[in-house]
């Protein structure tokens, strides 16, 4: 479809912006107990905010993703990671909601993470950027917010790690959300999901150009960003998905060449994922991210009901049949959770080929559920919120 056709369907141009708070002295206190500021949060918004600001909905980008969820930016080919979800009568339909889409804390991508200039060295964090959590990226997320004047929300959303996002703000601020929207997600990461980015963390840091972190204005820790998102993006697909994409196909030969250059098609599509990669995304945001999402674990040794105890949101929970690596099983020990406390949980699992992008691929599927559910949402009464 030409980018016109695109065009047409979706939001147009949009432009992203920026807040920063945490100003000192006030800076934000993670997590960890270490204090930082200031931050900025880079943010984009479609819609408009209805008279009483009682349609406002907040949007989480995955692992690598950004603010940019729909529409287009100026002279860009491709329109937001989102965009089939996001617009004008679309699910996410912008003719009835406003829709916040925010980038998060640690991330290149125009918020605050490790690649930002330090104020009291002028230099860019590196390292010296302290550990976030999904509880800081949440807190941050809140200012923004309130600096927007908005008090409650109609629904929070998010896939994969925006999943995470959206079950975080149910347990933190319970008064604030009417509805959550986790799609392919789950409460905690596993000890396979931890392995699996601690591969990838290793892969950057034993690239000789990673410098300990310390590579800005030098060269690019490429090999070992390359392999690291080599590796992850297998763990995004599903063995048949890429049996059907790829097969046994082989590149710009009839018969393979029993040496080490690139004889087969998903090889030479990994290497191209690799490359891309090193151009668009910060080495250590990737570390500070991915060690984020491994210390997720909404539970941390308590009861998983009792995590819910005071959230009275109503939960839409999606799941694929072909997603190994937040497999469905794990949504429904939270879903399980979920009802055990009394909530209200509208649960599906979606049978597709996809793997874990299904959540950025099963437009139509998606499209349906979350549409009929939003519909449920306006239509019940109002409940008090709280800032």
């Amino acid at each position: 479809m030409s980018k016109d056709k695109l065009t047409e369907s979706s939001l147009g141009i949009v432009e992203t912006q920026y807040f920063t708070f945490a100003q000192a002295p006030n800076e934000m206190v993670l997590k960890s107990g270490i204090k930082l500021g200031p931050i900025t949060i880079a943010y984009e918004t479609y819609g408009t905010l209805n008279a009483d600001k009682s349609n406002a909905i907040l949007i989480f980008h995955a692992l690598t993703g950004d603010a940019h969820a729909a529409g287009f930016h100026k002279d860009a080919k491709k329109p937001g990671w989102w965009n089939g979800m996001i617009g004008p009568g679309k699910s996410f339909d912008t003719d009835k909601y406003f829709f916040i889409s925010s980038n998060c804390l640690g991330s290149c991508k125009g918020s605050t993470g490790p690649a930002s200039i330090n104020p009291a060295t002028g230099k860019p964090y590196g390292l010296s950027f302290p550990v976030i959590t999904i509880e800081d990226m949440v807190i941050a997320q809140r200012e923004l917010i309130k600096h927007l004047g908005i008090s409650k929300l109609l629904s929070v959303a998010g896939g994969s790690m925006g999943g995470l996002q959206a079950l975080q703000w149910a347990i933190m601020y319970p008064q604030m959300i009417k509805s959550v929207i986790a799609v392919a997600t789950n409460h905690r990461h596993t000890a396979q999901q931890i392995a699996l980015h601690e591969v990838c963390r290793q892969a950057i840091m034993s690239d000789p150009d990673w410098l300990g972190g310390d590579y800005y204005g030098k060269t690019l820790p490429a090999r070992g960003m390359a392999l690291s998102r080599m590796i992850g993006h297998i763990t995004y697909m599903s063995e048949k998905s890429m049996d059907e994409k790829f097969g046994r196909k082989l590149i710009g030969k009839e018969k393979v060449g029993y040496d080490f250059s690139t004889d087969f098609e998903v090889e030479n599509y990994l290497k191209y994922r690799g490359d891309s990669f090193v151009q668009r995304f910060d080495a250590n945001s990737y570390l500070y991210l991915t060690k984020a999402l491994d210390y997720f674990d909404l539970a941390e040794d308590k009861d998983l009901t009792t995590v819910f105890k005071n959230t009275t949101s109503n939960f839409l929970v999606i799941a694929f049949t072909s997603d190994w690596l937040y497999p469905a099983y794990q949504a429904k020990e939270f879903v399980k959770a979920l009802k055990l406390g009394g909530l209200d949980v509208s649960y599906v699992e979606i049978n597709t080929n996809y793997g874990h992008d299904a959540f950025l691929v099963e437009i139509e599927s998606q499209s349906h559920l979350v549409k009929h559910f939003l519909a449920r949402m306006e239509k019940e009464s109002d409940r008090d919120f709280d800032i």
